[in-house]
C-alpha cells in the first residue's frame, strides 16, 4: 500500500490562526508566569507578528535550549527550548498531528489524542485475556524496552522518516532546522523539552510497529513510548520474536534493546506497564508508583507550609494521583494513606487539603 504524500503543509503552519492557537496553548498549565512569557506577552500581537513573518520569510533561527534536571519519575536532563522556539514548535505539532495520527497503529497509544495510559493498560489486559483463551497456560509476554531510548535518535534517520510523508519543501527546511538544534547537545537524540520531540519518537518507532505488525503479524501487540508489550503463544516464538525486532531495530533505527529492561516471561506473570501491574484478571498499582506517592505525600506539608507549593496545586496532584489509582485493585493502599495523612478529606468525589492540620493557623495564613 503506497505511502500518502502531503503538500503544501508550510501555509497552515505559518497561518495567523495556527500561529495564535500554539501562543494561547504555550500558555496553559502556568507557562504564563514564566519570565520569557511575561515578557513576550507584554507586546503579543507585534512578537507573533514577527515570529510568523520570520517563518513565512525562511529566517527564522532557533535560540538555544535551556537545560534543567527532573527527578520523577528519575533523573534526567531536560533541553527546553526558549519560549518563541516553543511557540513554532506547537504550531508545527498541530499540522502535523493532522497527517500522523491517522497514520499511526491503533495500539501505539503515548501522545495521542483520545488515548494514553489508561486506555493502553486496558488493551494490554484484553489483550492477556484473549491469549489465555487461546494459548492457554502456556502463552508468554515479550516485553521490550530501548536502552536511553530518546538520546539514541539518529537524527539522520528521523530526516528520512518525515520524508517518507511529507514532500513540503519548506516544512521540511523548518523541521531540519529544529532538528539539527539538537547538534549542540550531542550527536545523537532528539531534547525531551522539546513539543516536537514526542511526536518525532512516534514517527520514528511506527516504522517498528509497522514492521511489528505487516511483517511478523503480531496481533497482541501494544506500545507506548518505548515501552513495548507483546503476547505470543510459547516461548520459542517470543524468542524469534526478540531476535527479529533486535535486528530491524538495529539495522533501520539504530537503536539498542534495554537487555535489563527487555524479557520473556509466563503470561501468569503479568506485566509492569504504564503504572500498572497488568493481569488478565486484575491491575495493580506498581510498587514504584506507589512510593512515589508515598514520597510526594510525606513532603506536601512542609512544601506547602514553606510556600514552594500552593494548595490549590497539590490538590490536583492528589486527584491525579486518585485518578490513576481507582483504574487498578486500589482501594486499601488509598484508604491507608488517607487515614496516615489527615490533612487530606473527600469533599464529594475530589480530594482536599485542610491546611489547618498542616500546622495550625500560622500555615493557613501563609496557604
Amino acid at each position: 500500500m503506497p505511502v500518502k504524500k502531503h503538500d503544501n503543509l508550510f501555509e497552515q503552519i505559518v497561518s495567523w490562526e495556527n500561529i495564535q492557537s500554539a501562543y494561547n496553548k504555550s500558555l496553559r498549565r502556568g507557562g504564563r508566569y514564566r519570565p520569557e512569557t511575561v515578557v513576550f506577552s507584554l507586546n503579543e500581537t507585534e512578537n507573533l507578528r514577527r515570529l510568523q513573518q520570520s517563518l513565512i520569510d525562511e529566517t527564522y533561527a532557533f535560540s538555544g535550549y535551556i537545560s534543567f534536571p527532573v527527578y520523577e519519575p528519575k533523573k534526567r536532563i531536560v533541553d527546553a527550548p526558549h519560549y518563541k522556539d516553543k511557540i513554532v514548535q506547537l504550531a508545527i505539532v498541530a499540522i502535523l498531528n493532522e497527517v500522523y495520527h491517522p497514520a499511526f497503529i491503533k495500539d501505539s497509544y503515548a501522545c495521542i489524542d483520545g488515548r494514553g495510559t489508561h486506555s493502553c493498560a486496558k488493551r494490554i489486559q484484553s489483550f492477556l485475556q484473549k491469549a489465555r483463551r487461546e494459548y492457554g497456560e502456556d502463552a508468554y509476554i515479550l516485553k521490550i524496552d530501548f536502552a536511553k531510548f530518546f538520546y539514541s535518535i539518529d537524527r539522520r534517520v528521523l530526516k528520512s522518516i518525515f520524508r517518507k510523508k511529507i514532500i513540503c519543501k519548506r516544512t521540511l527546511r523548518l523541521l531540519d532546522v529544529i532538528i539539527d538544534s539538537a547538534d549542540a547537545i550531542g550527536p545523537l537524540g532528539m531534547p525531551l523539552g522539546n513539543p516536537i520531540s514526542q511526536l518525532s519518537a512516534n514517527a520514528y518507532l511506527h516504522e517498528l510497529d509497522r514492521y511489528c505488525k505487516r511483517r511478523l503479524s503480531l496481533r497482541y501487540y501494544v506500545r507506548y513510548n518505548d515501552d513495548i508489550a507483546i503476547v505470543l503463544s510459547d516461548r520459542e516464538l517470543a524468542r524469534k520474536t526478540l531476535v527479529a525486532v533486535e535486528d530491524f531495530a538495529g539495522e533501520k533505527l539504530h537503536l539498542q534493546l534495554n537487555k535489563k529492561k527487555t524479557k520473556i516471561f509466563p503470561l501468569a506473570q503479568g506485566i509492569n506497564m504504564v503504572g500498572y501491574k497488568i493481569y488478565s484478571t486484575h491491575m495493580l498499582l506498581r510498587n514504584d508508583y506507589k512510593k512515589r506517592i508515598k514520597r510526594k505525600l510525606n513532603a506536601m506539608p512542609r512544601l506547602i507550609v514553606e510556600g514552594k507549593l500552593p494548595a490549590r496545586k497539590a490538590e490536583q496532584m492528589l486527584n491525579s494521583s486518585r485518578g490513576h489509582a481507582q483504574h487498578a485493585c486500589s482501594y486499601n493502599f488509598m484508604c491507608r494513606l488517607m487515614k496516615k495523612h489527615r490533612f487530606i478529606y473527600r469533599r464529594g468525589k475530589t480530594l482536599k487539603i485542610d491546611v489547618c492540620r498542616l500546622g495550625g493557623d500560622k500555615c493557613a495564613a501563609r496557604v
